[in-house]
């Protein structure tokens, strides 16, 4: 099943809940709450448990036997940490308490760049809390940061976050809503200096999805090749950005993958690859940091063969 068809879990009335016991009580009662609201989805989601478990295996021996293994308890961990990502991301935007302390690695590769008034493509995966890329804006304050993102399928969390923060999505723009408007937009953002987020660890929505397979944890697994397609167009340098959590607070990492991107008209596809490439293999090092933090719940290595393939 696409990753997009999967149904939102967990009811707009619950997690308005949930989120009113952590500001009461903080975070400990919410997660004992959490406990029993999990171990319903645990029972329920049995294509999310394989999944995670497929993923834990999978990293297990990748790591050759230094994360966690693929049980049922390390499973619902997975799933625990899934679901305080949630709560992380309703504190990134403000909507409970000021976030907690969090700092940024990699600055050097960006400072020059946004001291030249130049933007960039940062992509990012659903590692930890995406939306900590928006602290950027808070250290670049005339950075203006654009994410690219597919919310359909998660109408009802995006709904609490703008309940908690109403301009949440001003600088958000549905993947499936680009158009020449659109094209033009990002390109003016870049050349004055802004940075354009968008998710590289997902297939795009639609029957003619463009991909690309890359090595990751081990076997080949469907890419996107939009981020890649999209620096190359914007002709602007491309970064990694992920925002974890570590035991000592939240970190916002930013890793160079390409001065600039270049892309041929013909084999466009087999260009891709090194750069899709690289950022998996970034991502590998840092789903070995976080095991936990990695939310893909579908088959991420079951995709069907890439559907653009090109002759070279």
């Amino acid at each position: 099943m696409h990753w997009a068809k999967i149904q939102e879990a967990g009811s707009l009335a619950g997690m308005r809940f949930l989120l009113s016991v952590y500001r009461i009580f903080g975070r400990w009662p919410f997660r004992f709450f959490l406990f029993f609201v999990l171990l319903w989805f645990y029972a329920r989601r049995r294509a999310a448990r394989e999944a995670s478990r497929d993923y834990l295996r999978r990293l297990r021996g990748f790591s050759n036997g230094a994360t966690p293994l693929p049980t049922r308890l390390n499973v619902f961990r997975h799933f625990l940490a899934f679901s305080e990502i949630a709560l992380d991301k309703l504190l990134a935007v403000g909507a409970v308490n000021p976030p907690e302390d969090y700092r940024l690695d990699g600055l050097e590769h960006i400072d020059s760049l946004l001291a030249q008034k130049r933007g960039a493509v940062l992509v990012t995966a659903h590692l930890g809390n995406t939306d900590l890329c928006r602290k950027l804006g808070e250290h670049y304050v005339d950075a203006r940061i654009t994410v690219l993102a597919h919310t359909k399928n998660a109408v009802r969390f995006n709904r609490l976050l703008k309940e908690c923060n109403s301009e949440y999505d001003v600088d958000l723009i549905q993947v499936t809503d680009i158009n020449i408007g659109t094209a033009i937009l990002l390109a003016e953002r870049v050349e004055s200096g802004g940075l354009i987020v968008i998710a590289g660890d997902r297939v795009p929505v639609g029957d003619s999805a463009a991909t690309v397979r890359v090595p990751f944890l081990g076997a080949e697994a469907s890419f996107p090749i939009s981020p890649y397609v999209l620096a190359a167009a914007l002709q602007c340098p491309l970064l990694a950005i992920f925002g974890v959590r570590r035991l000592d607070g939240f970190v916002v990492i930013l890793r160079p993958i390409a001065e600039s991107v270049l892309l041929p008209r013909r084999a466009r596809s087999a260009a891709v690859v090194p750069y899709a490439a690289a950022f998996a293999e970034l991502l590998e090092a840092e789903c070995l940091k976080a095991p936990f933090q990695w939310s893909n719940f579908y088959q991420f290595w079951a995709l069907p063969e890439p559907a653009n393939k090109e002759s070279s």
